[in-house]
């Protein structure tokens, strides 16, 4: 199963399995960029927020024109800022950005329970390694790559090429099949 892919200078297509690393600015706009990647040939996605809580992610994608009904969304932030939560079907909360088995097991669950063409996106790894280290979210992102392949999925992965060094850097770039490089300027560039 091939997923189309609406980034520019893609392949117009990726094969279902596939992580993609982007890799941005600390400024960088990647809200469009990972709007197009989630309401494109998609039954349904997860949205892994680590930098926004579910209230945010819902206005981006509201403001996008993302259709909300596929929308699964795991928020990381608000039970450690103490905001109300409400439950439903459609929001999922873990206590904090550094609750990797949490985050691994709901994303798990997820895609063991959707069928059809299924996106995740990940925003952020950097933000993960800012509450947890880079070493737990290195496996974590290796455990949630395998899941993607596992079910089929696709998945994209953001990450700040600026508060990083370059070893960390190469370390994650070494585990994706193809990586979205977003510049300052907000030309892109991919390399597969």
């Amino acid at each position: 199963m091939d997923y189309t892919l609406a980034i520019e200078n893609a392949p117009d297509t990726i094969a279902a399995g596939t992580g993609l690393l982007l890799l941005h600015p600390s400024i960088g706009e990647t809200d469009r960029i990972d709007t197009d990647f989630l309401k494109t040939d998609t039954d349904h996605f997860l949205v892994v927020s680590t930098r926004t809580t579910a209230r945010e992610v819902e206005q981006k994608l509201e403001h996008y024109d993302v259709d909300e009904s596929d929308a699964v969304i795991l928020d990381t932030l608000s039970v450690e800022r103490g905001y109300s939560r409400r439950g439903a079907d459609d929001v999922h909360y873990v206590s904090s950005p550094d609750d990797l088995d949490g985050i691994v097991e709901k994303t798990r669950q997820f895609l063991a329970s959707h069928d059809g063409k299924v996106r995740v996106s990940v925003d952020s790894l950097t933000e993960m390694i800012y509450y947890a280290d880079e070493a737990g979210v290195h496996e974590a992102t290796k455990e949630l790559l395998e899941l993607l392949n596992e079910h089929d999925a696709v998945g994209i992965f953001h990450l700040s090429k600026e508060v990083h060094d370059q070893a960390t850097l190469d370390d994650f770039h070494a585990l994706f099949d193809g990586v979205v490089d977003l510049g300052d300027d907000g030309s892109v560039t991919v390399d597969f």
